[in-house]
């Protein structure tokens, strides 16, 4: 396998951006993990201008197939005196397979603070069982370590589609960029699937992460996610995730929309 930091310190300047080739071990299906393509659209960007502030919002429209040789593509669409946004286009020999949206933006003093989303109860990490159960995931799952804390689980044929999921990174290099966090956001499979007895195919269309400043200060290995869909109906779903660390800090919030062809 390919650790996510070997993934990530592979990619090299190119006539366009950067080039990478994601071997079969980060594939879901014919493509690459979403999460990776995430990854890699955001890696691009923190490569073309090291100084950008922090990544506060993300926003990515999965729009074809993508593995092997790809190209990363980042464009600087305006920059201001404390935020900038870039697009990011991840290119395969098929054309556009990914196109992003990052916004960034500099810490500013405030006298306004809130959390509005406590950390959830759940289950301790060490009495959190195997979250695929000994079932075999997809390609990609290999790099994760999943462990349920709670909710249901995916074709248990649920009334509920909500997870509670400890999740790590396996590779011990793999940092606490945003890279590595939306690398791993995505990792669970979509809510929807609770409702199933059998595998049914999936493809996520869109995905919009934001990140709290906490995000960009906890170092923390695990991370608790909490995910849910809203509504599924005509094929499709949508989905929020809530992403805490360890220590209750929120660290980002995730909307997601699905196909379901079942």
């Amino acid at each position: 396998m390919t650790p996510f930091s070997t993934l990530m310190a592979g990619m090299t300047p190119a006539s366009e951006g950067s080039s990478v080739f994601v071997s079969e071990d980060w594939l879901q299906g014919r493509t690459t993990y979403g999460g990776m393509s995430a990854a890699l659209c955001a890696q691009a960007a923190a490569l073309m201008d090291p100084e950008l502030p922090p990544l506060r919002s993300a926003q990515f429209s999965f729009i074809g197939p993508a593995s092997g040789a790809l190209n990363v593509r980042p464009a600087l669409l305006r920059r201001g005196k404390s935020a900038a946004c870039v697009g990011v286009d991840l290119v395969s020999e098929q054309g556009v397979a990914t196109r992003a949206v990052l916004t960034y933006g500099a810490a500013r003093e405030s006298r306004l603070k809130y959390h509005g989303k406590p950390f959830p109860r759940a289950a301790a990490v060490e009495d959190s069982p195997d979250f695929f159960g000994g079932r075999q995931g997809p390609a990609f799952a290999r790099h994760f370590e999943f462990r349920t804390a709670g909710g249901v689980m995916p074709m248990s044929g649920s009334a509920e589609p909500e997870y509670l999921i400890w999740l790590r990174h396996r590779d011990e290099a793999a940092g606490s960029s945003a890279a590595a966090l939306l690398a791993l956001a995505d990792a669970p499979p979509p809510t929807a699937m609770a409702l199933l007895r059998e595998f049914g195919p999936i493809s996520t269309m869109t995905w919009m992460v934001d990140f709290t400043p906490e995000a960009h200060q906890d170092v923390h290995e695990w991370r608790l996610l909490r995910m849910f869909a809203e509504d599924i109906g005509e094929g499709y779903s949508t989905q929020e995730t809530a992403i805490w660390s360890p220590s209750g800090k929120l660290l980002a919030i995730a909307r997601q929309t699905i196909a379901l062809f079942v």
